[in-house]
């Protein structure tokens, strides 16, 4: 699985190798470091609940219970607008207060 979160064409990428381990909280840190680079402060986009989020409904839960993309979809998050693209893929836009759209977007692995 891939995470793909993007700045006005500026993109920082994790790959997630297991889903139901991934520590979202291990990675904040390189997620702060790419919004300061191309200036913005992700800090407060609560991405640290959005992304397990995203994970949880492509990949399922580690129990067992199906993926629930287009749930995850149809209920949304704050301010975020979360489409459901064929394939599973999960994207979440908000607009930023510069303008620009924070992007991110939860890729399956499709092995």
């Amino acid at each position: 699985m891939d995470i793909d979160i993007s700045v006005n064409g500026d993109s920082f990428s994790i790959n997630v190798e297991n889903p139901h381990r991934f520590n979202v909280l291990d990675r904040m840190e390189d997620i702060v470091d790419f919004g300061n680079k191309v200036g913005i402060n992700l800090s407060p986009y609560a991405l640290d609940t959005l992304i397990p989020l995203m994970i949880r409904g492509v990949a399922g839960c580690e129990a067992g219970c199906p993926s629930d993309a287009m749930g995850v979809a149809r209920r949304g998050f704050g301010d975020f607008k979360i489409d459901y693209i064929e394939g599973g893929i999960l994207t979440a836009t908000q607009k930023l207060e510069n303008g620009n759209l924070l992007d991110v977007k939860i890729f399956p692995d499709f092995k």
